[in-house]
């Protein structure tokens, strides 16, 4: 009679185990079957080998040639410079938002989609006076297909009704529009590289320019290196500026609210000068002629 053995993993430790596995951004599997990659190709065994000191030297300055040589290093700034390309042309062929989405959701020039579930482009009214602009998804956008869904979503939505808007609100007045720099969720929630955020930069152009906001508001360092070509949002928060030829100002992302509550209070003093500045866009002029037609 052999004795009882405890398993080895029980239910309860395998789902804390697969939940660490998926915010780490290993949500699918990718291979049927383990891979070992100590293993030797089978191009590389067959191959013949020569003692060390049968085999031709190389001279120092061919090893430094071959390292500098620009002919290594052209192709990858040539691709980067073609997806950008490709990226303003399919931009600027997007008659309406709808094309926009459609095109964005078919570029295949960053990697990121690869390991995306959903491809996220926006949330709230299109015709909305005021646009957010965020940096990309994380796991709970992912999964949702939507922008600003989470911890930090949730945030936001109370902060924007604190001022009397929200994303779901019908007239253009009281309600926001919401996107981020990218539509595809970066591995582990991590933030967008600057290649990444430089080849989508046409398509948040475009997306700006078809929804024509009055106000882009800028929340984190991407979306101020988008929009602005700086990055420093505790020093640029809350400091109007002119992108997409119209006002924008920067505020500290929600996600960096929840991990620092005490910049919940310069976070206010932002939503109170977009609250005056959407009021005097609103506000009727003195010839009688109110600045609310889009």
């Amino acid at each position: 009679m052999q004795p009882d053995v405890p398993p080895l993993l029980d239910s309860a430790t395998a789902r804390a185990l697969l939940d660490w596995q998926i915010e780490l951004g290993a949500d699918e599997p990718m291979l049927d079957a383990p891979l070992n990659r100590y293993e030797l190709p089978d191009s590389l065994k067959a191959a013949p080998t020569q003692p060390e000191s049968q085999q031709p030297a190389a001279s120092h300055a061919d090893a430094l040639a071959a390292k500098e040589s620009p002919a290594q290093t052209a192709p990858t700034a040539s691709a980067a410079d073609d997806a950008v390309a490709q990226a303003a042309a399919l931009a600027a062929g997007a008659a309406d938002l709808a094309a926009l989405a459609e095109a964005m959701a078919g570029f295949d020039r960053c990697d990121l989609r690869l390991g995306a579930r959903s491809f996220v482009f926006a949330d709230g009214n299109p015709a909305a006076r005021v646009m957010i602009l965020g940096e990309a998804p994380g796991r709970e956008e992912d999964i949702a297909g939507r922008p600003f869904v989470g911890a930090a979503g949730q945030l936001l939505d109370r902060m924007l009704a604190a001022i009397g808007l929200s994303r779901a609100a019908p007239d253009p007045e009281s309600a926001v529009y919401i996107t981020n720099v990218l539509p595809w969720r970066p591995p582990g929630n991590r933030e967008p590289e600057p290649a990444e955020i430089d080849v989508f930069r046409p398509f948040v152009a475009r997306h700006v320019e078809l929804a024509a906001p009055d106000i882009v508001v800028l929340m984190g360092n991407p979306a101020c290196q988008v929009a602005l070509g700086q990055r420093g949002i505790l020093r640029l928060r809350g400091h109007w500026a002119q992108a997409f030829d119209r006002p924008a100002l920067p505020m500290a992302h929600p996600a960096y609210l929840l991990r620092n509550p005490a910049a919940k209070r310069e976070a206010w003093a932002d939503l109170l000068a977009l609250r005056a500045r959407l009021d005097d866009i609103l506000r009727p002029r003195g010839d009688g002629n109110p600045n609310t037609q889009r």
